[in-house]
């Protein structure tokens, strides 16, 4: 929340947390983000978000109750482009009315677990 609501550098927008890895010794953490834009948009995003760790680890501070704060790392996730992609390339490939049988697939599918 401290990063949609709190961070003020013009560069963090757009920016979805996708997961965090932390040690067991909570020493240091991994952040996975997503940012939409292209790759300059994302790199400056990612800087931004890497020059507010000091803030965003204080925020932590005042959150839980630990030994350590984790030391935070931020990393960009591509696993939602890489998605994006292969849909991209996959309607490419596909013919239309494949790619209409497998969407009604999912759907009947994602009904029978749903009862």
């Amino acid at each position: 929340m401290a990063i949609l609501t709190e961070l003020r550098d013009p560069r963090v927008k757009n920016v979805t947390v996708v997961g965090v890895e932390v040690l067991p010794d909570m020493k240091s953490a991994k952040v996975f983000v997503s940012i939409m834009g292209n790759e300059k948009e994302q790199h400056l995003g990612l800087s931004g978000l890497q020059n507010s760790a000091g803030f965003l680890q204080k925020k932590i501070t005042e959150r839980i109750e630990s030994r350590y704060t984790p030391r935070l790392t931020f990393v960009l996730d591509q696993g939602v482009k890489n998605s994006l992609e292969i849909n991209r390339i996959l309607r490419e490939v596909l013919p239309s009315d494949t790619a209409t049988d497998t969407e009604e697939s999912r759907e009947t599918d994602s009904n029978a677990t749903e009862n």
